[in-house]
């Protein structure tokens, strides 16, 4: 699902018109769902990605050769030059699971930007509430062929597990593994620590408002442009910075 156009083509569209021609570069890679059309689009995108065997899959993909690929640690491997777009999409930022080193992909983010440019982060919003009281899990798919359940295990850490049972040619396979979910408002937070500011947030790629009803963001923050130079210009939406109703 996550390939298919109406779910990709809103996100590259963003972030098309977010890098203004470039250049950008994605942290976590991965295959190149994104990546690979936003240089189809016109824009020069490079990519951090951790995972050898992930970065092997996206250099065997037709056009793999136009996007430059760095196996790194997104907390801390630097590419050579300045962005006017970083991006970190598919809940990704969630991998990272210490608060320190969350703050630390923001950091490494500015550090990529050019005065202006911005910092995407797909996210969704933490689900807590939807937790009966008095429990720790909640069930979040039931299909013949995949249940999903996500642990709430550490509270203080916000560490949760999200657990998956998939039919997989007849046979079930069960795999796990944490994540360290993050509040709109901390995310915030990190932006101001890494010397960023929010500029918009909504909840899809298409720019829905972003609502206390909302599952997931989009949060767009901005690098300050030097004294004396005009911002790049936010996305086209009709709609606020964020609402939240």
């Amino acid at each position: 699902a996550m390939f298919e156009p109406a779910v990709l083509n809103p996100a590259v569209d963003l972030l098309a018109e977010l890098a203004h021609q470039g250049p950008a570069i994605e942290f976590a890679i991965g295959t190149g769902r994104v990546a690979l059309p936003l240089s189809a689009r016109g824009v020069p995108v490079s990519g951090i990605e951790l995972s050898p065997h992930m970065a092997e899959q996206l250099r065997a993909k037709p056009n793999a050769d136009a996007v430059p690929l760095t196996i790194g640690d997104m907390t801390t491997t630097r590419v050579a030059g300045t962005f006017t777009l970083v991006y970190l999409v598919a809940n990704t930022i969630m991998n990272v699971t210490t608060q320190p080193e969350q703050v630390d992909v923001f950091a490494n983010a500015a550090d990529h930007l050019e005065p202006g440019g911005c910092f995407v982060v797909e996210v969704i919003v933490p689900q807590l509430r939807r937790v009966p009281p008095g429990e720790t899990a909640r069930v979040f798919e039931m299909k013949t062929s995949h249940v999903g359940i996500e642990t709430f295990d550490d509270l203080v850490g916000q560490i949760a597990w999200s657990h998956h049972w998939m039919e997989v040619r007849g046979r079930l396979v069960r795999h796990s593994a944490p994540y360290r979910y993050v509040w709109p408002s901390e995310l915030d937070l990190m932006a101001q620590l890494a010397g960023l500011r929010l500029r918009d947030r909504w909840a899809s790629w298409a720019g829905e408002p972003f609502t206390s009803e909302s599952t997931s963001q989009i949060a767009v923050f901005e690098k300050p442009a030097r004294p004396g130079n005009a911002s790049v210009q936010p996305a086209a939406f009709p709609v606020p910075r964020q609402a939240y109703i």
